[in-house]
């Protein structure tokens, strides 16, 4: 497997950033940490292995990124408006910086291949984080793959709410959103896959994956959600049998 490390400066950021790049060619997939988590996180708890054959063959690549969350999300310390300004320029770093460099590397091996824009993934925070940014960029983002992801705003931010945050958290902006609105129509044309446990530590996931599904049908945006068993737990196992059960849904 072609394996390879970049460290690279962000403007946005102010300081390098690293991430991991699995795989020569293929539909790029963008990975994002779990809370708090950083690039080799989905190496380190076997994720790659789940899909390895994949990724040698040519049909994946993943590109997988680093977090600022304790800068932003999990910085209950801080002042809510500086946390979230913090998320948004990591946002931007993603948006404005990696995006052109996942496009640059992919087309190394082929130049003339077609991708149909990026997929992105993630556990736990990590599918929040996943879900976000395609919601927020349908015309970058095609699909994704969310596992156990919580999409509001209140469990890290509680009751404030200002136009940054209410801009991240895609239960509170699809649910205000226009049945006519140009990017429900975007939706309608991605590959939206939302998934979690009913078991030990889902609680918060059930909650807004649901919500999540109630607010795209009643939108008519297709979607896959899927709420696995009661014995199907907040953890790494889970996903790793999750991730390459609904990749091959989408290749």
């Amino acid at each position: 497997m072609n394996v390879r490390y970049y460290k690279e400066y962000s403007y946005y950021l102010n300081r390098d950033m690293e991430f991991k790049v699995y795989g020569h060619s293929g539909q790029p997939i963008l990975v994002f940490p779990c809370q708090n988590g950083r690039f080799y996180d989905f190496e380190n708890f076997k994720m790659i292995d789940t899909v390895k054959d994949l990724i040698e063959d040519g049909k994946i690549q993943l590109f997988c990124c680093d977090s600022i969350d304790e800068e932003s999300w999990s910085a209950n310390h801080k002042d809510p408006r500086q946390r979230i300004l913090s998320h948004e320029a990591w946002y931007n770093y993603i948006v404005h910086e990696l995006v052109l460099r996942i496009f640059e590397i992919n087309f190394e091996f082929d130049k003339n291949h077609f991708i149909n824009g990026i997929f992105t993934t993630g556990c736990s925070m990590g599918a929040s984080h996943a879900a976000n940014f395609l919601f927020r960029n349908p015309d970058i983002f095609k699909a994704t793959i969310a596992l156990s992801g919580y999409y509001d705003s209140n469990l890290f931010f509680g009751d404030y709410c200002d136009d940054l945050v209410y801009n991240n958290a895609p239960v509170k902006y699809i649910d205000g959103m226009s049945y006519d609105h140009p990017y429900v129509d975007k939706y309608r044309h991605c590959k939206i896959i939302l998934c979690c446990g009913q078991g030990a530590f889902e609680e918060p996931a059930i909650e807004t994956t649901t919500r999540m599904r109630e607010l795209l049908n009643f939108k008519d945006i297709p979607a896959l959600i899927d709420l696995w068993g009661f014995d199907v737990n907040h953890d790494w196992n889970w996903w790793q049998i999750q991730f390459r059960y609904f990749l091959e849904k989408l290749l």
